[in-house]
């Protein structure tokens, strides 16, 4: 079994998130996550990880606040003995609406939880990792950020800003040897996936050429791997898209 790195994710109570937080678990990682409303599937996925021997906590934060985000990442240092090895960023939401119809404060949510929330939680801890010369960063953005969705013009503006995010703050901390990179996933079977109608999940696998939508734990394996030792260093900046070869 690997050895105990510590780990923060954001947004680890369900979806991709969940399968972040219990597949780090599972390798044998200490894991603290933070949730905003759902703490009976956050005391759920704790219970489940601690049952089995391994540590993980939840704590409620609303990151598209910059004080809260801050407060989140030093009880989550705490938590896990005040060290930190790696930061996965994934909390984030869906407004959906064309944009002509797009009220301004559905906008606003999109931006300030997919794209604010990274920048709060990133510049909490990125003094840390400067300071030790340590820590892994990984960033969940999007294919929507690459290719652009109609109907998703506050999401896929969320998710290309974090492309330019993780690029920029590579670049930064590259000489310190912290690589930065993100995951761009595709479709994926989550819950937002699963209320859509057969028809509409056919025409979705036909744009995909494996013709099946992803899982959350094939993308939780691409953080593993990229939070791990085996991951070398010299990667960073980089993109990794995991979509069955939907933009290939």
């Amino acid at each position: 079994m690997a050895s105990a790195k510590k780990i923060i994710v954001t947004g680890g109570s369900r979806g991709i998130g969940r399968a972040i937080v219990e597949t780090l678990a599972a390798e044998g990682y200490d894991v603290v996550f933070n949730y905003l409303s759902n703490q009976a599937a956050a005391d759920d996925i704790v219970s489940r990880i601690t049952g089995t021997g391994g540590k993980a906590a939840a704590i409620r934060a609303d990151l598209s606040d910059f004080d809260e985000a801050a407060a989140f990442v030093q009880k989550a240092k705490e938590a896990l003995g005040g060290e930190v090895d790696a930061l996965v960023n994934n909390a984030g939401i869906t407004r959906d609406k064309s944009l002509f119809i797009m009220p301004r404060e559905e906008w606003d949510a999109v931006i300030n939880t997919n794209l604010n929330g990274y920048f709060n939680v990133t510049r909490a801890i990125i003094g840390y990792f400067m300071k030790f010369r340590k820590g892994r960063i990984v960033n969940i953005t999007s294919v929507s950020g690459l290719t652009g969705l109609a109907g998703q013009t506050n999401y896929c503006a969320s998710k290309a800003g974090i492309i330019g995010f993780t690029r920029a703050l590579a670049k930064e901390v590259a000489k310190l040897g912290i690589p930065v990179n993100c995951i761009a996933p595709g479709f994926i079977e989550t819950d937002m996936t699963a209320k859509f109608d057969e028809e509409h999940l056919t025409a979705i696998k036909k744009q995909v050429p494996m013709q099946r939508l992803g899982t959350a734990a094939e993308v939780a394996e691409l953080v593993r791997y990229l939070v791990s030792d085996s991951a070398p260093k010299y990667i960073t900046g980089h993109t990794f898209v995991i979509d069955g070869g939907l933009t290939a």
